[in-house]
């Protein structure tokens, strides 16, 4: 099992294999219990949303189930029930969003490209505490976001109910490749959330 076409591991088009050739799963019935499964088995937490309409792009090869019907509390996609027949096509796709995907924006400034850093993680946005945000951290997030290289640091006060904290010690592709912690205290006590103006403008 596999999510294909996402920004993250935990993210995207639900893919499995069967005889050797990776397919899909058709969208009927696609809900949150068939979601948990899959971010179960792949070890990224729960679902926080689920995709349908080949939300991830179309996948290729056969379709390989339809009508899945999970409880939510099976170990493997392929022990729930479900239709090896379907009347399906690839913008059928299903999809999926676990809460170990981590995904950012930039809030508040004058495009996407600016403003206070904000990470989706765990269904819920938080902000990013500024006691270990250095430059590396910053060129990491602005090339992620396609908003080129930081120009300088903002801060902010911390107004969502999460905060992170990232340590990169090199150019990661994403900071979710970094050290990071969640809602730990001691790295982010009297911190302040920290913000980035990136050279770029908003792709």
């Amino acid at each position: 099992l596999r999510l294909a076409g996402g920004r993250s591991r935990c993210e995207g088009r639900v893919e499995m294999e069967q005889g050797g050739s990776w397919g899909t799963v058709c969208d009927d019935a696609w809900d949150m219990a068939d979601a948990d499964v899959v971010c179960r088995q792949l070890r990224c937490g729960r679902a926080v949303r689920v995709h349908a309409g080949a939300a991830f792009g179309k996948g290729g090869g056969p379709i390989l189930r339809d009508e899945v019907g999970c409880q939510g509390h099976e170990e493997h996609l392929w022990e729930c029930p479900a239709v090896t027949e379907h009347d399906c096509s690839h913008k059928e796709d299903a999809g999926v969003v676990c809460s170990e995907h981590q995904e950012w924006r930039l809030s508040g400034g004058r495009d996407g490209c600016a403003g206070r850093v904000e990470v989706f993680f765990r269904g819920t946005w938080s902000t990013v505490c500024d006691s270990t945000w250095y430059d590396t951290e910053a060129r990491v997030l602005c090339r992620t976001l396609g908003c080129g290289e930081p120009l300088r640091k903002l801060f902010f006060h911390h107004t969502l109910p999460g905060r992170m904290v990232y340590e990169c010690e090199s150019l990661q592709p994403s900071l979710a490749q970094c050290r990071w912690a969640y809602n730990k205290s001691a790295p982010c006590h009297q911190s302040r959330a920290v913000g980035v103006v990136c050279n770029g403008t908003e792709p």
